[in-house]
């Protein structure tokens, strides 16, 4: 169906006449009366008796009416929601109960006006795809992955370096500790069900557990975080990974303790990655966000992977690449 015929029905029944119409409509009279007669030929029903005066609506024009105002509404909505400015702003978090998600959040709470749109696709090659062919605006992330490049066009500049923090339960022998040091884990066992090869969280992993001879424990099936809970509490010599920032509610009985890691304490990096040339002048807006409301760098020593973009990528690393920081 022409979508201007349909206008150009809808123009005629409110001016009345034909002649109106095509003045409002910048038009011929006899564009109208085409535009009409085109209309009526596709529905195969006649929607106008005309008169002396004018134009009258048939009974069938009468039923098509609220119809045709209707597929004009839906026109201007689906044309509206891609202009620039419109359109929601979708952007791809790893997690719902994650930090990047957090962050996404206090964007919100800050420009409630901007509209959004949060989705979580499944590991950061998959989701820098995404931002490439425009399918999202952009993602958080930890980048890039180990003998991988972003895309041209395709940037990233850190937002949060993420502390990470011993998870155990009341039993385990750290569980009194105010800090643990990270070779103070080794032949510990960490426990995380949840990493998946292929992903970048796990190669963060693998790259920490080969730095220090941790020995990381993937066996088992994922049956989400709350069973993770469950086993960390009961056991003695179950530990697993989690951050201040990680939004866990947990049953009071189980006692759970989350110490901090030093020297070095292991950072997990975070970015915001986009395209270069896209307009959307909400990604402008979170950016600015993400940048005014960074925390500060920690004091003393951390460490992330040395493939692994953070706040700190631009300062001296010890020599032979273990990504440690001061």
């Amino acid at each position: 169906m022409d979508i201007a015929a349909v206008r150009t029905f809808v123009a005629a029944v409110d001016a009345g006449q034909f002649q109106s119409a095509a003045a409002q409509l910048s038009i011929t009279q006899q564009a109208v009366s085409k535009r009409i007669a085109a209309l009526e030929k596709d529905l195969g029903v006649q929607l106008f008796v005309r008169t002396a005066r004018g134009a009258r609506l048939t009974i069938d024009g009468q039923v098509f009416l609220p119809h045709a105002r209707d597929l004009l509404h839906a026109e201007e909505q689906a044309a509206a929601s891609v202009r620039p400015g419109r359109r929601a702003l979708r952007v791809d978090v790893v997690g719902r109960r994650l930090a990047p998600a957090g962050l996404v959040r206090e964007f919100h709470r800050a420009h409630p006006e901007i509209g959004l749109d949060v989705v979580t696709l499944f590991g950061a090659d998959a989701a820098v795809d995404a931002v490439r062919s425009g399918a999202i605006d952009a993602t958080l992330r930890a980048v890039t992955m180990p003998g991988r490049q972003l895309p041209d066009g395709v940037e990233a500049t850190p937002v949060l370096d993420e502390p990470l923090r011993l998870f155990v339960g009341p039993a385990h022998e750290f569980a009194t500790a105010r800090a643990v040091a990270l070779d103070r884990l080794v032949g510990q066992r960490i426990w995380m069900p949840g990493n998946i090869r292929g992903t970048e969280w796990t190669a963060y992993y693998d790259a920490l557990a080969a730095a220090f001879g941790l020995t990381i424990d993937t066996i088992g099936p994922d049956f989400g975080i709350e069973a993770l809970l469950d086993t960390i509490a009961d056991s003695s010599t179950l530990a697993t990974f989690l951050t201040d920032r990680t939004p866990l509610v947990w049953p009071v009985g189980h006692d759970l303790r989350l110490i901090p890691l030093c020297d070095p304490t292991p950072i997990y990096p975070h970015s915001l990655v986009w395209r270069t040339d896209n307009p959307h002048p909400a990604l402008t807006a979170l950016r600015d966000h993400l940048a005014a409301s960074a925390p500060e760098d920690r004091e003393g020593e951390t460490w992330a992977p040395s493939w692994a973009r953070t706040r700190r990528s631009d300062r001296p690393r010890r020599p032979g690449g273990d990504g440690r920081r001061r």
